[in-house]
């Protein structure tokens, strides 16, 4: 009977190892077929044509369905790959996106998915993403020398077992306009009216405030002007930090910065910093300088206000493209600060990347094939032909050499706004997508004239150094999901709490301790070793 047992058990373990060896050996032909497929660079990709399976977020702004649209029919045509896309609009994208990758039916590749970088990590290091270290050393050399170039983005990629999993949206680091997408705008006609200057202080910015309110700029006396108005409060949070000596990290990061003697990490939403800060901006909504209902405000009824030209001054994207009505053109962008103590610095500007963006996953037959695809809009003429499309069909140089679009996108006969006329050609509208973003290609709003003059006035106040978001490891992104997110959310809350008056600032003391009792130590112990971690990368 042992013998029979064991006769059993060598069977068992000679099929096993068998088919491990099959499988070893299907998965070596298919990675040698990848490659002799592949031809020796440029365009286009493959000798023979292949086709991949891509699951994408489907942005409300861009196209319906990219199996039929101008980019990527062209770029079939150039490459000898035809991708089967599968749409997935972004309402449901995360319960479709999660469905997909529990049942294991996996596409071979995401593109503009919104996949969370914690779901980035776990999902690479159970194998369904695989690692791009090798694949980007051997197959992506736009995507390699762009890496060369800016280290401080492979930094910000790398995980935590040193590998990169996704290929990330890359912002022209020199595109100011963009890296801080949002900005303070003033009216520059009431300046005129009540003979002051674009605010260079905290205190000239609450004189101004202060004029508009009481001396009737528009000189329109049924008219009552809003001193401050924007879609949320955060933008205004935004605009004052660096004037407190806070956020001197950047937007990626709305609860930690580096403490003054620049080794530990600091959580400045509990420092007397941000408290004096907090007191401020509860002294402009108290006097009523601030829209009474900026807590709540939607976004059509803040433009809606904007087209009556009720606002002095806000903090959004240029008001001479988004804003309705006459009054779109009476702003200049405003200025940086300084504070109280003398700090003077513009916090709200993002690293110039991304973590997700795009990711392949196991199940991809074609991996260096599918490299070869991605690398190519990491190229200048990857740019050129993502954001502007082709040459005499969708766009033209000028004589001086600038790109624009053709008169049918830009004065729409159909009444189409720019964004959805392009949409009918290209797939950038809207969405978050990989690839690298570049100045002269980009036709958004920030990359208007407006947006870049407004841009220049605070680049010499821009802070020095801008983090990107940080990467944990499995175990601390437990605890960053769960206490970290209540901690974060109680300080959202709070901060609004503190500057509408629901709650009195001589509540502070309570406030931190609550924090302490949510267990903010285990939090920065986290921070800080994510961020000597990033250090290390």
């Amino acid at each position: 009977m042992k013998l029979k047992k064991l006769f059993i058990v060598m069977m068992l373990l000679v099929l096993i190892l068998a088919a491990c060896s099959n499988n070893n050996s299907s998965s070596d032909a298919a990675e040698e077929e990848d490659l002799d497929n592949l031809t020796d660079s440029g365009l286009p990709i493959v000798e023979e044509p292949i086709e991949l399976d891509i699951f994408a977020g489907k942005a409300p702004a861009t196209a319906d369905d990219w199996n039929d649209v101008l980019i990527w029919n062209e770029y079939e045509e150039m490459t000898n790959i035809n991708v089967n896309w599968d749409m997935v609009p972004h309402e449901g994208l995360s319960e479709k996106r999660n469905l997909a990758l529990a049942s294991g039916d996996l596409p071979d590749a995401f593109h503009s998915a919104l996949i969370p970088v914690p779901d980035i990590f776990k999902y690479g290091q159970q194998g369904t993403f695989i690692p791009l270290n090798d694949l980007i050393e051997e197959h992506a050399p736009n995507f390699k020398r762009i890496l060369e170039e800016y280290p401080e983005v492979e930094k910000a990629i790398t995980f935590p077992d040193g590998n990169i999993y996704s290929f990330p949206l890359i912002y022209d680091p020199e595109f100011s306009a963009l890296r801080i997408s949002e900005g303070p705008w003033v009216r520059e006609d009431w300046l005129e009216a009540l003979n002051m200057d674009v605010p260079e202080t905290t205190d000239e910015f609450y004189d101004y405030l202060k004029a508009v309110k009481e001396g009737n700029p528009s000189g329109d006396e049924g008219m009552e002007e809003i001193p401050f108005g924007a879609q949320s409060i955060n933008g205004l949070v935004t605009y004052l930090k660096g004037s407190f000596g806070i956020g001197n990290k950047g937007m990626d990061h709305r609860f930690i910065d580096l403490d003054s003697d620049g080794e530990l990490v600091r959580f400045y939403p509990a420092s007397d910093n941000y408290k004096e800060m907090l007191e401020y901006i509860h002294k402009l909504y108290d006097e009523g300088l601030i829209e009474e209902n900026i807590f709540s405000i939607s976004p059509e009824q803040f433009y809606a206000n904007a087209g009556e030209g009720v606002y002095g001054s806000t903090y959004n994207h240029s008001p001479a493209e988004l804003f309705p009505g006459e009054h779109r053109d009476s702003y200049t962008g405003g200025l940086t600060l300084e504070g109280p103590h003398g700090d003077k610095a513009f916090t709200g500007i993002s690293f110039p990347s991304s973590t997700t963006g795009f990711v392949i996953t196991s199940q991809n037959e074609n991996p260096a094939a599918t490299a070869r695809w991605m690398d190519y809009f990491y190229s200048d003429e990857g740019a050129e032909l993502f954001f502007m499309g082709i040459e005499g069909e969708t766009f033209e140089k000028t004589e001086d050499g600038e790109y624009e679009y053709v008169e049918e996108i830009r004065d729409n006969p159909d009444g189409l706004t720019l964004d959805q006329a392009v949409a009918q050609y290209l797939t950038w509208p809207g969405g978050q997508y990989p690839g690298i973003l570049m100045e002269d290609y980009f036709k958004g709003a920030e990359g208007t004239e407006s947006s870049k003059e407004a841009a220049e006035k605070l680049e010499p106040d821009f802070i020095e150094e801008v983090w990107p978001s940080f990467t944990y490891t499995e175990e601390e992104n437990n605890t960053m999901t769960s206490v970290g997110a209540d901690i974060e959310k109680y300080v959202t809350e709070m901060t609004d709490q503190f500057i509408s008056g629901q709650t009195p600032l001589s509540e502070w003391d309570t406030y931190v301790e609550t924090l302490e009792n949510m267990g903010l130590e285990q939090y920065m112990e986290i921070q800080q070793d994510a961020y000597e971690r990033y250090l290390s990368n």
